[in-house]
């Protein structure tokens, strides 16, 4: 291997499992294959005729790769940081938005055409993914982030509250002229809701409306907010859901809501790395998300 060739997939691979001391997690940050990190980890130590890990029961760098771990570190943070000036200077009009799947889909696509006759020029690209990424690491200029608002090192506003709701296709609303027929009803469940405390199920959800059913409910369960909401358009049964999520069925009539709704402590914020924030391009999609929001 000449002096000027850089392995640069092996450095990467092996800097990655080095920080992780695992080939999936590094794997999984790179988004190929634990196949693929250990082909390039063992290209590299080839190229360099020396192994770099010790393969136990637990994986251990060599001393050799150890003591220049920091310096590999260090030089790969500086490639990053160059890679994401290339690209914000290659593309200073897009903004890459990461949220959550079913907010992404629900409320900020809705809204995008708004975005663009403001900024025909800027492009709005969505990353929807239930992970929170990483600001400083990745090609993400800002999130929209459901929780606490807690978030260290980051510029964090609050973006939009949330209220829990139970809605219903009209059709099934209908049937519904009191609180105590939900006990008769199909109840639709998102199961992915257990990681936010402050979301009822429906037995507390019923409780609250003074009902305490002593028979067992029928329940229809589903992993994600938008299939339970998808359900409910198709009148499959009644849906406890974010407020935000159904706001454009609400206002269609697609949907309607039943009897109360429920202010919960998490809410939406905006979020992007301090020093970013008063890019133009940054700063016209924060003012885009803060005015929907008001509307909304």
């Amino acid at each position: 291997m000449s002096e000027r060739t850089l392995p640069l997939r092996g450095l990467q691979a092996f800097e990655a499992v080095a920080r992780h001391l695992s080939f999936a997690r590094a794997a999984a940050e790179l988004h190929v294959t634990p196949g693929a990190i250990s082909q390039q980890v063992k290209l590299l130590e080839d190229q360099v005729g020396a192994p770099l890990f010790e393969r136990g029961r637990k994986l251990q760098l060599t001393p050799a790769a150890n003591g220049v771990m920091q310096q590999l570190h260090t030089a790969m943070e500086g490639l990053r940081l160059v890679s994401r000036q290339l690209r914000r200077k290659s593309a200073e009009r897009v903004v890459v938005i990461s949220s959550a799947p079913s907010f992404a889909s629900r409320w900020m696509i809705p809204r995008m055409d708004r975005f663009s006759a403001r900024h025909p020029d800027i492009e709005l690209r969505l990353l929807a993914t239930r992970r929170l990424v990483d600001l400083g690491a990745e090609d993400v200029d800002v999130a929209v982030r459901y929780g606490s608002g807690r978030y260290s090192g980051l510029h964090v506003e609050r973006l939009l509250g949330e209220t829990v709701v139970a809605v219903a296709h009209p059709r099934v609303a209908g049937k519904l002229r009191r609180p105590a027929d939900l006990v008769e009803a199909t109840l639709l469940r998102n199961t992915s809701m257990s990681w936010d405390a402050s979301f009822p199920d429906w037995p507390t959800w019923l409780q609250g409306l003074g009902l305490s059913p002593q028979k067992k409910l029928r329940v229809r369960e589903f992993d994600e907010a938008n299939f339970v909401i998808d359900a409910a358009l198709a009148g499959l049964g009644v849906a406890l859901v974010w407020k935000a999520l159904v706001s454009e069925d609400l206002a269609a009539g697609r949907l309607l809501p039943l009897f109360k709704e429920q202010p919960l402590t998490n809410a939406y914020h905006f979020v992007c790395l301090p020093a970013r924030l008063n890019e133009p391009a940054i700063a016209a999609c924060r003012q885009w998300l803060m005015d929907e929001a008001r509307a909304d």
